[in-house]
């Protein structure tokens, strides 16, 4: 958990950045949804990751006459990163492929959210996977800083 808590200060003193005990880290953008869901489907792409599918759940819920403010996830991941956090406890696999929620709040203001890894860490009792785990922080916050700030 300290680990988290560092790297995320590290890369994050120059955007806004709510950790709440839910294991989910949310970063403030400086973009609407669809703007902020483009650059983090970008950034993914370009970094030779896959993204599986992206599920714009506004529109859904007015396929079915209901609304919802803007909010779009997306889902992407990598083998080579996840497969050995399954290998280090397969019940991760719950967890994976990542996922990143774009999201508009009651006031207007623009989320990136993702799970937070320390927090899968101790979901799953996840051991040995230490290199990894520091290899997937990086990326999600990299990915968040590029997708959020101007």
């Amino acid at each position: 958990m300290r680990f988290s808590i560092f790297v995320t200060s590290l890369f994050f003193l120059s955007i806004s950045v709510v950790a709440a005990g839910s294991g989910m880290v949310s970063i403030k953008s400086a973009y609407d949804v669809s703007t902020t869901a483009d650059r983090l489907e970008t950034a993914i792409t370009k970094k030779g990751m896959t993204v599986f599918t992206r599920i714009n759940h506004s529109d859904g819920a007015m396929d079915v006459g209901m609304q919802l403010r803007p909010t779009e996830l997306i889902i992407f991941g990598n083998p080579k990163v996840g497969t050995p956090l399954m290998q280090c406890n397969q019940g991760a696999a719950i967890d994976l492929p990542q996922k990143a929620l774009v999201w508009q709040d009651d006031k207007g203001q623009v989320w990136l959210s993702y799970n937070d890894p320390a927090y899968l860490v101790g979901r799953h009792n996840i051991t040995g996977c230490t290199e990894v785990l520091k290899q997937v922080s990086g990326a999600l916050m990299n990915f968040a800083r590029v997708s959020t700030s101007r």
